[in-house]
């Protein structure tokens, strides 16, 4: 298997990654075969998958609107995967030149490239972290450069707690995250849930099984229990909703059935 001359040294290109396999679900071309044969099995038991990939994609670009439109111009985003078109900073900075965006991964590739896309934006930078580990994170040099946490932030979860095993506990990251951040801050975030997902259940959960053959467990979790990721925030209008319907920018009527898979909505702390 021949390696890209952009793969970082040192990574192994033929295991798969949730971020490079997002990536190929979009259309990037920062993945290796191992990710596209990884896509392509889920795909076979849920088809939909790019499609849900490019609603998420969507409801981060309306969520960062929504924030930047709030007052907030500082944004943490947390398994932010690899840069693609319409990125949090792009988006964030181009509503408000000089907004303030640290991205976080632990995929090495992500990292890598999001570097070296952000290079010369004194306003952006990336810290290689896991979400397991907020201290790790909070305290790295691009969040206390970048960030003035006594005043109000954006946190992006998106895309990132279904990856998160009850055993390691998501609940408590997400609390310690929250208690870090100012009063006004944010927490945006989608979740992968088997409501609304337009297919039996016994056929979607061989997507499940296809990213725990690549020890990347897929947690789909209930409504109620992705509410209470928001435990200490005051929902947003108009809640917690199918990706779809959180502040749509067109009409409902000709989208995608996949694009009402899981659940997104948008905190703010008091």
């Amino acid at each position: 298997m021949e390696r890209p001359a952009w793969a970082p040294q040192g990574i192994d290109i033929s295991v798969p990654s949730v971020a490079r396999v997002y990536d190929y679900y979009l259309g990037g071309s920062h993945n290796f075969e191992a990710d596209r044969d990884a896509a392509r099995k889920a795909m076979e038991f849920m088809p939909g998958l790019p499609k849900i990939m490019q609603a998420n994609r969507a409801f981060m670009r309306r969520a960062v609107r929504y924030a930047v439109g709030q007052g907030v111009t500082q944004f943490l985003d947390i398994g932010s995967g690899i840069p693609t078109f319409g990125n949090v900073h792009e988006v964030a900075q181009g509503a408000h030149p000089g907004a303030r965006v640290v991205y976080a991964d632990h995929d090495e590739v992500a990292v890598a490239h999001s570097r070296a896309v952000l290079e010369g934006n004194p306003d952006a930078g990336v810290v290689a972290g896991d979400l397991r580990k907020p201290q790790e994170i909070l305290g790295s040099a691009p969040v206390t450069e970048l960030l003035d946490l006594d005043r109000p932030v954006a946190l992006m979860l998106v895309a990132v707690l279904h990856f998160v095993e009850d055993a390691d506990d998501p609940y408590a990251a997400v609390t310690e995250l929250r208690d870090a951040l100012a009063p006004g801050s944010l927490l945006i975030l989608t979740h992968a849930s088997f409501d609304g997902v337009p297919l039996p259940e016994e056929q979607a959960s061989g997507t499940v099984g296809v990213y725990k053959n690549i020890r990347n467990p897929l947690i789909m979790r209930s409504r109620e229990a992705i509410a209470r990721f928001f435990e200490g925030y005051e929902m947003v209008e108009p809640g917690l909703v199918s990706i779809a319907r959180w502040r749509p920018e067109a009409p409902l009527d000709q989208e995608d059935p996949f694009a009402f898979s899981g659940y997104a909505g948008v905190g703010r702390t008091a």
